[in-house]
Order: C-alpha cells, then structure tokens, then sequence
C-alpha cells in the first residue's frame, strides 16, 4: 500500500500533553493493492470477481487522519487505531470526555486530553466501504462485483421501522448509505408488520413506488409546488409510513461491493504503520484498536477470519478493544449493508450479523454439531478484552459471548477478559445532558461508564507491554446464579409502580437462507426461521432495587438514584411494548419516603439512603476508590466522579430534597 499525507496543522492550537508535548493532524488517502489469490483474502466474498488493474491486482483506496505528536520522539510508541463507528471518529470522543467531532482540532476536541497524555499516536482508517460523503466521515472507496463483464444483480432485502411524517426513504435506509438499486422491470415485494415475528402483510402495489419526492421553491394553486420522480435508489410508500411498523423490503438490486476489503484495509494500514512508516509516525513497539457497536463486531469479524496476521504473517495488533459488540460479527456477504445494525428484537431482527461461534473459546454449536471459536490462531491472535452493556445482554444475546449455545458456563480464554458494565446502556455519552424519553416510556439510561474505557487501555497495555495480567473478567455466570433465565429475572425485578417490563430479551434461532452458492451468498429473502432450534439466551440477575449484581458497577450504580436497566420500551403508537434499539431505561427512585408510601413503590428511598447531597457524593467517591483499588477506574477519575455527583448528578439526575 501507499500512504498520501495531503495536509497537516497544528492541534489544538498548539498546545501541549504532559511528556508527549504538542500534538499535530495528518490526513491523507491510503492506496491500497491486494493479490486476490494470496491466501490473506481467502473469505472475502466475491474477491475473484472484483476488477484488477495490469498487475493484476485488487486496487481501491480510503481516507487516513493521524494524530500523532509534533516530535514522535516524545510519544509512547504505540499507534491506537479507531475503527470509526460508520465513518465517525469516535476514540477521543469516549476515552478524552470529548465532545464529538470528525474534524477534531481545536483544544476542546481533546477533552481530558488523555490519550494525548499518555503519549499514543491516534490513528483512523476507512474500512467502511459503503457510505456516502457527508459530515466528515472517513470514506473508503470500494470496487463493485463484476460476473460476464457485467455488475452482479440479485436478492435485496432491507427492513425499515416507520417513522412520524416519513414517506420516502433511501433503499439502504439511511441517507449516510449506499443502495443498490433496483434493476428495473423486475419484480419487488414490500410487506410491514407490527412486530418482528408477526404475519406480514403485503403493502399493495398501488401504494407504494421506486421514486422520490421533490418539492420546488414555489407554490401552485392547491399548495406546496411537489412532484414525484422515479428513482432506482429510493421508495416512496404513498400515504405515508405508520410508525413502530416493520416494512421489508424485497427486490433484485444490483451492483453489490466487495466490502469484505473492510477488513483488508485495516490490516495492511495498521501493518505499513507500524513497519514502514518510521519516517512518518517514529518508530512503533506495540498498536491496539478499538470500535464500538458495529466496529466492535467488525473486530471480532477480523479477528476470526485472520485478518490479525499481515500478508507477511505478522502480528498487526497486539492487543484489541471491541466494545458493546454482543455476539455479534460482520455480514459481509453480497448486498449486505454495513450500516444496519444487527438482530434486535423489534429492529433488524434477522440481520444476518449474530452467527456462530459467537465465543473466543471453542464450544459446539448444538443445533448444528459445529464446533469453532473466534479466537484459533494462537501465534498471531491479540490479547482480548471484550466489554459490554447491559443492553447487549437484551439486544444483542451477550450471554453467548461467555456461555456455549445451551446457556452453559464457558471457559475464558487466558488471552481475554470480558467484563459487563453493569447497568449502563449500548451508547452512554460522556457529555450527555438530561436525558429525554423519545418514543420510550422511561427516561433514557443514564449511568455515567466513559472513565471505564481509560483504564481498560492502560490494563491492555500493561498486559501487552510487560505481562502485568489486567483485572479478572467481571461477568455473570451461571454458576453463582448471576446469569439466569428470563423468568427468573422476571421474579427478582421488582413490581416500581406504572412500569412495564420486557416481555423477554431479543431471542436467537437458526436462520436458514436456503442453499449456500459457490461464492457464499444467501440466497432465501426473508430467511426461514427455524423455531426448534433456539440458543439459550440469559440475563443479568437483579438485586431488590432492580440493578443488576455482577459485573463492573460504575459509582452510579453502586450509590444509585434510580433503577438503571439496559432495555427500555416503545411507547403507544411506535410498536408499543417491544424493546427500542439500543436505549436504555433510568426508573427514579422515590426521592422520599412519603412519596414512595404513596406510590406504592417497594424500593428504598433516596432520602433514606443519603440523607444529604454531600452524603450522596461521597457514596460516589467511596464506590470509585473501590474500583481504583481493582485498576478498574484510574486514580484521575475518582475527583471526575465526586464532583460530577455534585447536586444528585444534574443534569442526568435532579432532585429536590
């Protein structure tokens, strides 16, 4: 590959990071070129059948930022690559308590400052092939599957959850997101249904079109001057979409991308960066990578299919960070979209992401006889370590992170720890101001866990350093009784007064796509679910406040002023009753004891618990110096979390006492 730096400025005006000193932003495009035949692309679809160039070789090219220090001399040797969350730079943002930014420069971009101060050379790469300019994303231009000289066409299947005053929307769903568009002339399918496993029916055809709708700067006679346009690339549904409704998508679409190249660009980045860039970056000793949600399960993804060693057989990471990916891998198949996030209970419910193995640790897949792991190349795997919300135990079947398919305890593999980050949701921000409801019914989750990520970094790196083993896994297990079946935690959470519960966490079946082609690609749209092949799917187990009991309980949920769960609800009217995405709940507890009298409400009030707001910070504090004892806070964060608990945690919390 060839790396193009094209700018470079100072950032943040200059300043500087402790020993690291100031910083400074290089972007550029990296070029890349990949022999399609050499064994390190084996298992990226559809590789055989994407164009060459006269050296025939796979070529495309993505987009490169690095923050480095202005002398390289003076930072830690060590590159932390960013597997931007669909093309968003997200690193500093979770690690610094940074406002988020994929143009970060100025002082308030670095936030806390601390991966500047610990001396790391930031590094983001595209991998993400199939997105559209717009908002700063990190692009990666991808070539697209040709078959007879021509761009493949075949099945699509897209699902969508209506929203208020929407009419049209993208194939793909999302505006930041390549369609494949429709061959014209060849039939198309749309259905909706309330729920995601309830009878579909069948949208008629007069009621919906391939088109888009535009509307002019005048006014004619009967209104709005509108007008409705075909479109291979966007659908239009007449009246409207009824919100909370699934709509599914089925038509033949075309011109599909190599997106498993994905994988490909990080490996041969990350590996130019670190042996043959020293002219650029200084030398480098060790490299970690971190991604969330979607790039968590890119990391597990490039992990399993070997991506770990270089065309070289080198090492590229040392050490890897996925965050809130739950068992989740990558769909990279033909036609898959990298936007879509993966299998939850209302959403996206048989998006083809949660697959088998779902373990680091080898274990047998029951209703196939398979047995396999992600982890089974020991001479060039990374240390692991695997952390998760509450949420992915709900949406994202986290348990089959750590248990085998029947809900059994698995071994954890000496190289990962897996630690739950109890209570806390899918996406917990580090500048989140009062938290709304949005289509829920209860206040979004609002545990604060961001000072985690810190030390999780400074652990991984004293492991892949020196050997200095990081803290044990914090997970429940089935052993002591803290990882348990819906109903038993359906008893163990209390009856809080005007609350609903989850009707369970988001179930997982054998999906069959019908017959496997030479190429790998599902062909059966929608996908039969098999129903007596379930995986066991567990749960946290709860205490009498309803918080969960295992994992790393952040100082908000050791001294809480609320029920903090990882699920929360539709409210009436948006698919009422089903989990929505990704969000959490915050459920407050009664602020006082006449007031939980009245309400019925079996759980200890605040004023019982904290008879003063200084009483309450100090809580916070003594539940973070716990941590800090473990190495799972840093001693940094213990006055960051004391101060933050100043007036009962406002605005994430308010009370008046």
């Amino acid at each position: 590959m060839h790396l193009d730096i094209t700018s470079r400025f100072p950032f943040a005006g200059g300043a500087t990071f402790g020993d690291a000193g100031a910083y400074e932003v290089l972007s550029g495009r990296a070029r890349y070129a990949v022999d399609p035949a050499h064994p390190g692309q084996a298992g990226i679809t559809d590789i055989a059948l994407a164009p060459k160039g006269p050296d025939g070789l796979v070529h495309f090219a993505g987009d490169v930022t690095i923050l480095r220090p202005a002398d390289p001399a003076r930072g830690n040797r060590r590159i932390f690559f960013d597997w931007g969350n669909r093309g968003n730079k997200r690193a500093i943002q979770y690690f610094n308590d940074a406002p988020g930014s994929n143009d970060p420069r100025t002082a308030a971009h670095a936030g806390n400052g601390f991966l500047m101060r610990r001396g790391y050379t930031i590094v983001f790469g595209a991998w993400q092939g199939d997105l559209l300019a717009g908002d700063g994303r990190m692009l990666l231009d991808l070539p697209v599957a040709h078959e007879n000289g021509h761009p493949i066409e075949g099945a699509v299947r897209v699902e969508y959850v209506g929203r208020t005053g929407v009419s049209v929307l993208p194939l793909s769903g999302w505006a930041s997101t390549r369609s494949h568009p429709v061959v014209p002339g060849t039939p198309a399918t749309l259905t909706r249904r309330r729920y995601a496993d309830a009878p579909r029916e069948v949208v008629p055809a007069d009621q919906w079109s391939f088109s888009r709708v535009e509307g002019g700067a005048g006014l004619d006679m009967q209104g709005a001057d509108r007008g409705t346009v075909p479109s291979r690339e966007n659908f239009h549904v007449h009246a409207g979409f009824a919100p909370g409704w699934i709509y599914e998508l089925i038509y033949t679409g075309a011109a599909p991308l190599v997106l498993g190249l994905a994988h490909a660009a990080v490996r041969d980045l990350v590996s130019h960066l670190r042996h043959d860039a020293g002219d650029l970056i200084g030398p480098i000793e060790q490299a970690y990578g971190w991604g969330r949600s979607q790039t968590g399960r890119a990391i597990r993804d490039f992990i399993y299919h070997g991506f770990n060693a270089d065309t070289a057989g080198r090492r590229v990471f040392d050490g890897l960070l996925p965050h809130v990916a739950g068992a989740g891998r990558l769909n990279t198949a033909r036609f898959a979209n990298l936007t879509v996030a993966a299998g939850q209970q209302h959403e996206d419910h048989y998006e083809f992401a949660d697959v088998f193995p779902f373990a680091y640790a080898p274990s047998t897949d029951h209703t196939t006889g398979h047995t396999d792991a992600i982890l089974k190349r020991p001479a060039t795997d990374p240390l692991v370590i695997h952390t998760q919300t509450a949420t992915e135990y709900w949406q994202r079947r986290g348990s089959l992170v750590h248990t085998d398919t029947r809900g059994n305890d698995l071994p954890i593999p000496e190289t990962v720890r897996i630690h739950l980050w109890s209570g806390s949701q899918h996406a917990a921000s580090p500048t989140m101001g009062a938290p709304g409801y949005g289509i829920c019914q209860n206040l979004e989750n609002v545990v604060a866990t961001s000072a985690l990520f810190r030390a999780t970094l400074d652990a991984l790196d004293a492991w892949a350093t020196d050997g200095t083993a990081p803290p044990a896994s914090h997970i429940p297990t089935v052993a002591n009784h803290t990882l348990v079946p819906y109903v038993i935690w359906r008893g163990q959470f209390p009856a809080i007064p005007g609350h609903a519960i989850p009707h369970g966490p988001s179930d997982h079946h054998l999906l069959d796509y019908g017959p496997r082609t030479a190429h790998g690609i599902l062909d059966r749209q929608p996908p039969e679910v098999l129903t007596d092949k379930p995986y066991a799917i567990l749960v946290p187990a709860v205490d009498a406040d309803g918080n969960e009991i295992a994992g790393i309980r952040a100082p908000m949920v050791q001294a809480p002023l609320a029920t903090y769960c990882g699920w929360n609800l539709r409210a009436p009217g948006q698919g009422h009753g089903a989990m929505h995405e990704f969000t959490g709940s915050t459920i407050p507890l009664p602020a006082t004891e006449t007031e939980r009298a009245a309400t019925y409400d079996p759980r200890p009030s605040v004023e019982s618990r904290y008879p003063t707001q200084e009483a309450y910070q100090d809580a916070i504090a003594h539940a973070a110096r716990t941590l800090a004892a473990e190495r799972l806070l840093l001693e940094e964060d213990i006055q960051r979390a004391r101060a933050a608990a100043a007036n009962w945690h406002a605005p994430r919390h308010w009370l008046d006492l």
